[in-house]
């Protein structure tokens, strides 16, 4: 489906989400109309039949009047009287039975009245008021039928009534999860290319060789941001790529001078080209240990920068304990100097899968760090361990322990501890902040954490691998 913008697409959904309250409202209309409808019809018929069946009550009692009127008293004022009382009492007869339907009094009713039409006729008393009492008994059944012929329509109507009540409910809940789905749906439209820009970012900041496929459908205010992404990342590609080539070129063209400077400091410090006083000597020392430390710098800064622009890493079975063999026979001198040693705890069963040059730039820099800041005739703990998820590399020294200040900065670049160095020499503060992101590269992070073995810890964790 393409959707031309978001605007459209929230719109559209807004719409598409209104339709099932649309039809509900639609729906609710037409069963109100049911409803009033219905109402209006059973008051007119309750009303007329109600009406008519007191006036058929009236009349018979008039009939019955005039006819025992007529037998005691004959004349012909009577006669049209009781007449046309009957008559009239045919009419609302009539009119009730064609209402209600045809129910068997009716045709009982019709009979009385038939042999009433004779009263003029009727000799007996004994039989007239037999008659009489025959047809009054039959105006109350009538009664008593037609009010059971409304009750049964109330009921009906009560009837239709919770049928419309249950159908509407059934409906709202019907249309209400239609709506939520919907909604749903919606939302899964809005947020899918919004989740895309997430994930571009994403990789742009961690630095990603391949971004996500480009978006072909979708709102275009939204692709014409990730196209903006797109040539951001580029455009910081480019940027790094500057950045690399000139930090190369710099520290490349820096050690040149540097070598000169050096070598100069040594002619003059050896005085081969004369005899120094106590203050040149002393200056020449001054420069000369610059030049060391700028020459250090510059190791680093190229150190650095290759570490930053490392390919994919690459993850491999390592035997650790022969990789931190290695790394301590380097330092054996720097630790017979301080008089330190290094215990190696690598537990039992303990299975490392990484990448072997980051993980040995992680192990060089923590050793390089720990016997540079231990305390004199210590012992430094390397020791591995592993849980359910991760491999742990801890590096442990007994020393001044870091305060909270120094460890929020100190996995920065040129960020470095006020602590004097064992070795005389001013750190270039790269260390760590290499072990930071070596660390990352292989998925892993490092922190200071507090433990009662040691006044110093450092841990690495890295995930577990097969």
């Amino acid at each position: 489906m393409q959707i031309g913008s978001l605007r459209q697409l929230v719109l559209g959904s807004y719409m598409v989400a209104l339709i099932p309250l649309i039809a509900l409202l639609w729906q609710s209309q037409q069963d109100f109309d049911d409803v009033s409808y219905i109402t209006t019809v059973n008051t007119q018929f309750y009303v007329s039949v109600a009406s008519e069946l007191r006036d058929l009550e009236l009349i018979g009692q008039d009939v019955e009047r005039l006819i025992m009127q007529y037998q005691v008293l004959p004349n012909a004022q009577l006669d049209e009287l009781a007449d046309f009382a009957i008559v009239r009492f045919e009419d609302k007869l009539a009119f009730l039975c064609n209402v209600l339907g045809t129910f068997p009094e009716c045709s009982v009713m019709k009979e009385h009245i038939t042999t009433l039409r004779g009263y003029a006729d009727f000799n007996d008393q004994l039989l007239m008021d037999a008659h009489l009492s025959r047809f009054a008994e039959s105006v109350e059944f009538i009664k008593e039928q037609v009010n059971e012929a409304v009750a049964f329509r109330i009921n009906e109507q009560q009837a239709h009534l919770d049928s419309i009540q249950k159908r509407q409910g059934w409906s709202t809940g019907l249309l209400v999860v239609l709506s939520l789905a919907l909604i749903i749906l919606a939302a899964q439209l809005i947020l899918k290319p919004i989740k895309k820009l997430q994930e571009i970012i994403h990789a742009i900041a961690k630095s990603s060789h391949q971004l996500p496929e480009k978006s072909v459908v979708g709102p275009k205010e939204l692709r014409a941001v990730e196209t903006d992404l797109f040539w951001l990342n580029g455009r910081l590609q480019q940027l790094e790529k500057v950045r690399t080539a000139l930090l190369r070129h710099a520290s490349h063209e820096l050690k040149t001078p540097l070598a000169c400077i050096k070598e100069g400091c040594a002619i003059l410090q050896t005085e081969a080209v004369g005899q120094l006083s106590e203050g040149q000597t002393e200056v020449v020392g001054l420069l000369n240990n610059s030049t060391e430390r700028l020459n250090l710098l510059v190791v680093k800064l190229l150190d650095y920068n290759a570490l930053l622009q490392q390919a994919q890493p690459s993850f491999v079975p390592i035997d650790i304990t022969e990789m931190i063999d290695e790394c301590v026979s380097e330092y054996q001198l720097l630790l017979a100097q301080n008089d330190q040693q290094i215990d190696i705890q690598v537990l039992p069963k303990v299975k490392v899968v990484s990448d072997v040059e980051l993980l040995r730039r992680i192990l060089d820099n923590l050793v390089s760090n720990a016997i540079a800041y231990a305390n004199i005739s210590s012992t430094i703990v390397v020791r591995v361990s592993q849980n359910n998820q991760y491999i742990l590399l801890d590096v442990l020294n007994s020393g001044n322990p870091i305060d909270q200040k120094t460890r929020a900065e100190i996995f920065e670049p040129f960020k470095r501890g006020s602590d004097k160095r064992n070795d005389k020499v001013m750190g270039a503060g790269l260390g760590l902040s290499i072990v930071s992101d070596c660390s990352r590269l292989i998925n892993g992070d490092v922190a200071i954490i507090d433990t009662p073995d040691a006044d110093v810890c450092f841990r690495v964790r890295l995930p577990r691998r097969d």
